[in-house]
């Protein structure tokens, strides 16, 4: 997603700043388009969907998962009613750097502090995410105890 956001914005700063046609920019676009929207679709897309899902206790499981829903439908909005003002504020090409920037801080909050979840039972996962901030250090107490 980072790389074909870059490659986004960049072709799109070629194209806004040539007086001639750039074909190959264009074509480029496109396919940053595309890698774009395939590697969103494997990757951050299913968080809210699946992640929140697994994440909370059964007794907060739904309300968790339509709070999840509710704001990957609120965010989806908001970035498509700002769209237009922010590209004529910032450069259609600088719009794309700043979701690039946006998705190197998701990457960044993902990796650190959401854990692996698969082969995870509830109770495993109450107690993991019962230390928000410390839970590398309670998964690998819990795989010692496991041994």
């Amino acid at each position: 997603m980072i790389v074909s956001l870059a490659t986004l914005g960049t072709c799109l700063t070629i194209i806004d700043r040539s007086e001639k046609k750039v074909i190959w920019a264009v074509a480029l676009a496109i396919a940053s388009v595309l890698s774009f929207v395939a590697s969103f679709s494997m990757g951050l897309d299913p968080i809210a969907w699946v992640y929140s899902s697994e994440i909370f206790p059964l007794r907060l499981r739904a309300q968790g998962t339509s709070m999840g829903a509710a704001m990957n439908h609120l965010m989806s909005g908001v970035i498509s009613m700002s769209f237009l003002s922010l590209y004529k504020a910032i450069t259609i090409g600088g719009a794309f750097f700043l979701f690039m920037g946006v998705a190197i801080v998701s990457w960044v909050f993902f990796y650190t502090l959401l854990p692996e979840t698969q082969g995870r039972t509830l109770e495993e996962m109450q107690v993991l995410f019962g230390t928000f901030f410390k839970w590398r250090s309670t998964m690998r107490v819990g795989e010692k105890q496991a041994c």
